[in-house]
Parts: C-alpha cells; structure tokens; sequence
C-alpha cells in the first residue's frame, strides 16, 4: 500500500510538470545596431518579439541604463503565437557612442531579460580635422 501511494504521488508530480505552460518571448535581435547617427536624428528603434510560449505574455516593466534612453513597453498582453514591439528612443543629441542596456521584465520563462543598444552619435557641426 505505500509504495502504491508513492507511486500514486510521483505520477501525479510528473503530469503536472509535464502540462505546465509558460510565456516565452523570442526576440529578432537582442541588440539593436544604430551605426553612424548624425546628431539630433530619429533615434527611436525598436525591439521585436514572438510570445511563442502556450500563455498570455506579460511585460511588466521596461527599464533602462540611464535617462538618455528611453524605453516603451507594449500595453496589452501578447497573446501566445502573437507578436510585440519594445520601442526604444534615445537621446541623439548626445554625441559619442551609444552602449546602453534595456531590460525587460515579465512573466515569461526568462523573467529578466537584458537587451543591447550600441552605435554612435556624429556631432555634424565639428570642424573635419
């Protein structure tokens, strides 16, 4: 009787396990590449993604390195199969290189993700040496 009980209690462990379901996001990229910008240009971009996870994806916050970029998550749930932008704007009128880190937070099965954004700003008004 208790190894029939044991056994009763494993099985059941074992087919919860196996119906668990989860969100997943699976970026195009999870670094985004400005090149060369001229200062002042558009410097939003963007982050694109698939929920192919078997439940509603959650973004609950999208944060960033510093105040120079600033991120935008999705508003509504990206449902499973579906997909979603993290937009992305940074601050162009900054000149120099551009390596800042966004990071997603959500209920998928990777829970904190970080994302790269790199490039460089050109200061157009600078005399060619």
């Amino acid at each position: 009787m208790k190894n029939f009980l044991i056994i009763t209690v494993l099985a059941f462990i074992g087919f919860n396990s196996a119906i668990a379901q989860t969100a997943k996001m699976e970026f195009k990229t999870e670094t985004l590449d400005f090149g060369e910008i001229k200062k002042g240009s558009d410097g939003t971009r963007v982050f694109e993604f698939k929920n192919t996870g078997d439940i509603d994806l959650i973004i609950k916050e999208v944060t960033s390195s510093c105040g120079c970029t600033i991120p935008k998550k999705p508003k509504d749930p990206i449902k499973p199969g579906k997909t979603g932008e993290i937009e992305v704007k940074y601050d162009t009128n900054r000149v120099g290189p551009i390596r800042k880190t966004v990071t997603v937070y959500s209920n998928s099965d990777e829970p904190t993700k970080a994302l790269k954004i790199k490039g460089r700003v050109l200061d157009t008004e600078a005399p060619n040496k």
